[in-house]
C-alpha cells in the first residue's frame, strides 16, 4: 500500500532510533492510511487517506 494520504499528501518522516547507549540508526515514521471508499467529484472512488483527514471531515465517506 502506499504511504502518502491523498488528500494532504502526507507521507513517511526519517528520523533516528536513539539506543540508551547513544548509538544511532536511521528509521522511518509512517502516517496511519486507510484505504476507504470516498466520494470524490460526485462519484465513489477508493482513496488512501490517512486517519486526520478523516477525523478532520476532509473526506466524505460513501457507504
Amino acid at each position: 500500500m502506499a504511504h502518502v494520504c491523498e488528500i494532504c499528501n502526507k507521507g513517511p518522516m526519517s528520523g533516528m532510533n536513539v539506543a540508551h547507549s547513544h548509538l544511532k540508526t536511521k528509521r522511518r515514521w509512517y502516517p496511519n492510511i486507510q484505504r476507504v471508499r470516498a466520494i470524490v467529484d460526485g462519484e465513489v472512488k477508493r482513496v488512501n487517506v490517512c486517519t486526520r483527514c478523516l477525523r478532520s471531515g476532509k473526506v466524505q465517506r460513501a457507504i
